[in-house]
């Protein structure tokens, strides 16, 4: 990847990223972005389908793009020592999302774990591009999923990916969400997020929701669900792995 000089030639002193903090494109962003949270809040019960669509779309680029780079500034680094970055980093990210809200009650709680379970699809694109299996194809979508156990199959997974998108054109088109009570809907959306950034977070959810409970998404919840995520991640994607769910992008 070549760097575009500046206007009138002169290279500009810039910091050269450390590989192991993956970055990416400017608009990769660190938490869902707006129109994925009104998708979802429309359509709660397939909010982990339209996070792990938005997902791929999203940053599967950014993890692409820091995968060439690493492999470009640490020539002969091994796939097993680009995932061990890319899960530090967002373990380290997990630890901080809880929350970043700074919202009380239940609005705050759908928005920590929906940053938690953003980081964690984050994370797993970024492994599975250490491992050269191409975080922009779709079947990252499905892999997103089945890893964070909101299905147990690819089959069911894909399935469900399919109605997401289906509903997802059809509000483009017609506008169908906002029909609820808006208080029932962000209670379904919180609990399908808590299921797809891990059990812990679904149990911890309750915390923030309970007026004078402790903190919301402990440290420790978020880091452990985490690395949890990262080792089946792994398992998945290495070529020791037992077989991926979908073909690798040619």
């Amino acid at each position: 990847m070549t760097d575009t000089p500046p206007a009138g030639g002169q290279p500009a002193p810039t910091p050269q990223p450390s590989v192991d903090l993956p970055a990416g494109p400017a608009d990769a962003p660190e938490g869902p972005p707006a129109r994925l949270w009104d998708r979802m809040r429309d359509d709660p019960q397939y909010a982990p389908e339209h996070l792990a669509l938005e997902a791929v779309r999203r940053l599967g680029p950014e993890a692409e793009q820091w995968a060439d780079r690493a492999r470009a500034e640490q020539p002969g680094v091994s796939s097993d020592a680009l995932a061990d970055q890319a899960a530090r980093k967002f373990v380290n990210l997990a630890r901080l999302s809880g929350a970043v809200s700074g919202v009380a009650g239940l609005p705050g709680a759908v928005i920590d774990v929906g940053v938690l379970a953003w980081t964690q699809a984050r994370m797993v694109l970024h492994i599975a591009a250490a491992y050269d299996v191409d975080p922009l194809h779709s079947d990252r979508a499905t892999d997103l999923l089945v890893l964070q156990r909101v299905h147990k199959v690819a089959e069911s997974a894909r399935l469900a990916l399919g109605v997401a998108a289906g509903r997802e054109r059809a509000d483009a088109l017609f506008g169908l969400g906002g029909q609820r009570p808006l208080g029932r809907v962000m209670l379904q959306l919180g609990v399908r997020l808590a299921q797809m950034a891990g059990v812990r977070a679904a149990k911890r959810i309750v915390a923030k929701i309970v007026p004078g409970a402790a903190i919301v998404l402990g440290t420790w919840a978020n880091s452990s669900a985490t690395k949890d995520l990262a080792q089946r991640s792994r398992a998945l994607y290495s070529p020791r792995g037992r077989a991926l769910p979908g073909p690798r992008q040619p």
